[in-house]
């Protein structure tokens, strides 16, 4: 068959060049040949995966038949342009083995990352069974207004992160899906009955293990992942008809939109018998998450951005009532950042460690101050919340420094 091994790569730069590895097994006999395998969660995969590790990251090879892998390295490319929450490609590698010449498609592992099992099998991650829902239509939602078709919508091709109280999802398997200008309204709907297929059929997986808890069917809950995806669609492309004189409603409707987190590229206005036609195009869902890093530099999920500037709108508040003039909201986010929320994140540095980034755990101070706020009835200030969360979550040793 003539040499065995690495052929050829094309790889972003900044990544390993994945030389070292044993290209010349299959990643299927990977194991004992290599010191770089990582055991992490991983979801249902046709095609052999394994994670290695290196100084730059965690990364993700999946083998496919010839050709394959540089077709899912541009579609993801692709996406990845515009700004949909997909694994971040790396590159694509051919390597030939006893069992034939393959491709194997590289991307980089998801961090915190978790596969839908992982929800159902650990207990104490049940609370984001139902965010699991909302998560995979959000993200169905945002691969349609931007043209994608999936083509294999299912909870195994997915993977979910914790966003502040939520979860976002994230398309990890886009051997299937196309990249087009718009879709259409047959494959828009055939995306969505492949995705109530597959998801019932996942949840049937997880009753024959016995870790599906009473009120989860597999039918009625993908059916149920389709209302709610219908309801964002609706929602996002609804067409307002408002008298020329209401022109308030637009900021309004952009005021909800944005609360969803998306941001808005465009409003089209046409005259209608002496009305206004109104229909807001939006283009990504990370309004929060812009408006966060903008004004603060820090780069957060959605949800934790959203939550983020809920903090720095009322400390514009405080400063403003203090101060007796307004405030800019600028103002606010770098006293905010240099005051409230720098002092905090190191003193849960020093408490804690850093295995958490810095806005995760400080989203997780906010939550547990609003659990001993709701438990108190009363507001129970950021500077108790800290003490008490310190106390209850410091490691023994940690806390003895």
């Amino acid at each position: 068959m003539g040499v065995l091994g690495f052929l050829s790569a094309a790889l972003r730069p900044g990544h390993p060049d994945f030389l070292d590895l044993p290209w010349e097994h299959p990643l299927s006999d990977w194991a004992g040949r290599t010191s770089r395998l990582e055991d992490l969660p991983r979801g249902e995969s046709r095609h052999p995966v394994v994670f290695v590790g290196y100084e730059e990251g965690i990364y993700a090879l999946k083998a496919l038949p010839p050709g394959r892998a540089e077709q899912e390295y541009e579609l993801l490319k692709g996406m990845e342009e515009q700004r949909l929450p997909v694994v971040e490609p790396v590159g694509r590698i051919s390597a030939a083995t006893p069992a034939g010449e393959s491709s194997v498609l590289v991307t980089r592992y998801l961090e915190r990352s978790l596969p839908y099992q992982a929800l159902f099998l650990q207990a104490d991650l049940h609370r984001y069974r139902d965010q699991m829902l909302d998560a995979l239509a959000g993200l169905l939602v945002q691969l349609h207004l931007a043209g994608a078709y999936w083509g294999d919508c299912s909870l195994a091709n997915t993977l979910f992160r914790r966003d502040a109280a939520a979860l976002e999802a994230f398309l990890v398997d886009a051997e299937t899906s196309e990249l087009t200008e718009s879709l259409s309204e047959l494959r828009r709907h055939h995306d969505l009955d492949v995705m109530e297929e597959n998801v019932g059929g996942a949840l049937y997986d997880l009753l024959a293990l016995g870790a599906l808890p009473p009120g989860l069917e597999g039918p009625a809950t993908g059916q149920q992942v389709r209302r709610r995806y219908e309801e964002l669609w609706r929602e996002i492309n609804a067409e307002l008809v408002i008298g020329k004189g209401d022109s308030y409603q637009i900021q309004e409707r952009v005021r909800r939109l944005n609360a969803l987190g998306f941001s808005v590229g465009e409003i089209a206005l046409a005259e209608a018998g002496g009305q206004l036609r109104l229909k807001v195009l939006v283009t990504d869902r990370h309004f929060h998450r812009d408006r966060l890093l903008s004004l603060t530099g820090l780069d957060a999920g959605e949800r934790q951005a959203e939550l983020l500037m809920n903090e720095v709108q009322r400390v514009r508040m405080v400063l403003s009532e203090e101060r007796q003039r307004s405030t800019s909201l600028t103002a606010a986010a770098f006293h905010w950042r240099e005051r409230i929320y720098g002092p905090a994140v190191e003193q849960l540095k020093l408490a804690l460690g850093p295995e958490l980034s810095a806005v995760e755990r400080y989203c997780e101070l906010l939550e547990h101050k609003w659990f001993l706020s709701e438990r108190a009835r009363a507001d129970v200030g950021l500077a108790a919340a800290l003490e008490d969360y310190v106390r209850r979550f410091a490691p023994a040793d940690q806390g003895a420094k």
